[in-house]
């Protein structure tokens, strides 16, 4: 059985002020994907960033306090790599893909695009170059884990207030079109919704007016899979007892040996 969290710690050292290397060891979790680091490696000497028993791996945002990805591995993977070849991927640290026997993890931090009409932009090359990769993907011989903040939400059960977000990035017509042809053309699995069709289940809450309270969220983090791994999917959960940042852990088991 392989256990695997995905989690945007909105800035890992503050994740660890609040608990999360606390929290991390009572796990168990096989690979541990991170979004949103907010820190370059130097900034990461102390031992808290680099828990016991596990292999680390960060990938910096030129820009100091910006984006960022990490993935932290029990198993030594064969390979990993930190590039896609183009910006903003490379030059903002949002992608680490750890490669073992068979099937790769990754850790992806897709940009959000709430914030101007430039930024929406700079979010919709992001997705076109991406999905470049993830068909390519789908050619290599192996399975794959990608584990992110995707920054979108696919169905009107994703979030609580669709409709009033059907015009603000994350839940924008030419987004969740994105992921259509993720799911229906190229054929990548939501591993949550494989084992978990209930609604107000989500990730993300804002730190406006009393969102955490009211479970005012939007299912933003999630594991997609590529399909011969639907079969191993066992359980899906969202850790909420404690905050470690505006999102919250998301954690799947499935039913595979990690091999390096």
């Amino acid at each position: 059985m392989a256990r695997i969290i995905t989690v945007n710690t909105n800035g890992i050292r503050a994740a660890a002020r609040r608990g999360f290397f606390d929290w991390l060891p009572q796990q168990n979790a096989d690979v541990i994907c991170i979004q949103e680091t907010k820190a370059q490696i130097d900034q990461l000497t102390d031992p808290v960033f680099h828990p016991d028993g596990y292999h680390c791996y960060y990938n910096d945002a030129i820009k100091k306090g910006y984006s960022g990805t990490a993935i932290y591995s029990r198993i030594k993977p064969r390979k990993v790599t930190d590039t896609l070849g183009w910006d903003p991927a490379d030059s903002e640290g949002r992608y680490l893909q750890a490669d073992y026997d068979g099937v790769s993890v990754i850790s992806l931090y897709m940009p959000s695009g709430s914030s101007s009409e430039e930024v929406l932009q700079k979010k919709l090359r992001f997705m076109d170059m991406f999905m470049d990769h993830l068909r390519g993907l789908r050619r290599k011989h192996r399975e794959f884990i990608i584990c992110a903040d995707w920054n979108i939400c696919h169905k009107e059960i994703d979030l609580r207030n669709w409709k009033s977000n059907q015009k603000n990035s994350g839940f924008l017509p030419v987004e969740r079109a994105w992921l259509d042809q993720l799911y229906d053309e190229l054929g990548y699995l939501d591993s949550f919704r494989l084992v978990n069709q209930e609604p107000d289940h989500y990730t993300w809450w804002s730190n406006r007016g009393q969102a955490w309270a009211k479970n005012v969220g939007w299912r933003l983090d999630y594991q997609v899979i590529t399909p011969k791994l639907a079969s191993t999917v066992k359980a899906a959960s969202i850790y909420k007892d404690e905050r470690f940042s505006d999102h919250a852990p998301q954690i799947m088991e499935y039913d595979l040996t990690i091999r390096p």
